[in-house]
């Protein structure tokens, strides 16, 4: 690689003052220029092309003039957004780039985390008003925890309310494994600069730097700017790896325990929004959150839906017809009665039912059968238990007269 020396030469490898390579004197200046939004997402916008008011197609970096996307008018000064600013002025103009392109922002943000797609999103009179509950209460300022049988909708209800608030959208999953890390964010690497200075005959002078490059995960990211944070499973993970969110929801501040100095404290932004998920404490794997939490958020508890929004699901999810739907319903809410509360199958199995049901393109009783047969053998004990849920399936077909 080639770099410049201090008398503007161009020269290789080691002869070089004062100097590093290039892509670190990049990003440095990058970070420096615009401050802790994450360097990565700034480096993806930038490289990003565009199409501008002329017509034509160049990066983000180059544009220093209101541009063209997808029919609105917006303004990008690229790289020397803030140059020979005085901190007042590059606090505003941080605030301007982070207002005029949210939506860039917010596909790059979503685009890491991977937040799950609300599809076929089915809205009964039910339906809506847990909608219209939840929102009540996260306008009064509350983060929610909906409970529910697994299946139910939980998950799906609180990625709809969530995208509703027009705000971007984070998303992490919980389980045994995760961590405050996981949560939080730290440092991902350690990078090492060197300079070496030979440009003095016989003068050697070393100095190797050692920095950390910190990496914010979703609650961060959700305090810092302001998103809606859906943290699904959220009795899946254990209850010390959430002690941080309690800072967070009474006091407004995230404490980052390996920072130092001003920046370990992270005030919450006022749009700050969190929605948690969690199945009943009757289902292996659950983790009873501590009450110190509860007591802080709002419960909404989601049973399965009613006979006809179930069957509006199933069948805006597999597009079959209306009396097939109408039977896997009846069938799906019959083995409720008769089942265990872990081992109930939720809405979800219809819709998996259903996808089945399409894909045989045309059926047996016997066929039929054997659809739900292979849905309840996920939370079988063995081969008499499997027995068992057999003969309970051709039972409830009977009674039903299918």
């Amino acid at each position: 690689m080639k770099y410049n020396s201090t008398h503007k030469k161009k020269v290789r490898g080691e002869p070089i003052t004062e100097t590093m390579d290039e892509k670190n004197r990049v990003r440095q200046r990058l970070k420096k220029e615009f401050g802790d939004i994450p360097i990565e997402m700034v480096e993806a916008l930038l490289e990003k092309k565009y199409m501008t008011a002329n017509g034509k197609i160049v990066k983000g970096s180059k544009l220093h003039k209101p541009m063209d996307i997808e029919g609105l008018e917006h303004k990008v000064i690229g790289k020397k957004w803030h140059k020979d600013k005085e901190t007042k002025e590059y606090e505003e103009a941080k605030s301007r780039f982070m207002g005029e392109h949210s939506d860039l922002i917010r596909e790059a943000i979503e685009a890491t985390y991977l937040v799950p797609e609300v599809e076929n999103f089915v809205e009964t009179k039910q339906v809506k008003n847990i909608e219209n509950r939840i929102k009540l209460w996260v306008n009064t300022g509350y983060p929610i925890h909906i409970i529910g049988p697994t299946g139910c909708g939980k998950t799906t209800i609180a990625m709809k309310v969530a995208k509703d608030f027009g705000r971007p959208v984070v998303w992490i999953n919980g389980d045994e494994s995760v961590t405050t890390t996981d949560l939080i964010g730290g440092y991902s690497q350690i990078e090492q600069e060197s300079l070496r200075d030979r440009y003095i005959h016989n003068v050697f002078k070393s100095k190797d730097i050692m920095k950390a490059d910190w990496v914010d995960n979703p609650l961060t990211l959700a305090c810092k700017y302001g998103y809606t944070l859906v943290y699904n499973e959220f009795s899946r993970t254990k209850p010390a790896a959430n002690n941080i969110l309690l800072s967070v929801l009474e006091e407004g501040v995230l404490e980052l325990p390996t920072k130092f100095g001003e920046e370990r404290y992270v005030r919450v932004h006022p749009d700050f929004n969190l929605i948690v998920t969690s199945n009943s404490v009757e289902y292996a794997g659950i983790h009873r959150p501590q009450d110190a939490l509860l007591d802080r958020m709002i419960g909404i508890y989601m049973d399965f839906y009613d006979f006809d929004t179930e069957v509006e699901i199933v069948k805006a999810h597999t597009g079959i017809p209306k009396k097939d739907a109408e039977k896997i319903v009846n069938v799906i809410r019959s083995l409720r009665e008769k089942l265990p509360e872990a081992e109930k199958p939720g809405t979800r199995a219809g819709i998996m039912i259903g996808q089945g049901l399409q894909a045989l393109d045309g059926y047996k009783k016997e066929d039929f059968e054997q659809l739900f047969v292979d849905i309840l053998a996920t939370k079988t004990k063995g081969p008499v238990d499997l027995s068992e849920k057999q003969k309970l399936v051709k039972n409830i077909f009977k009674e039903l007269k299918i």
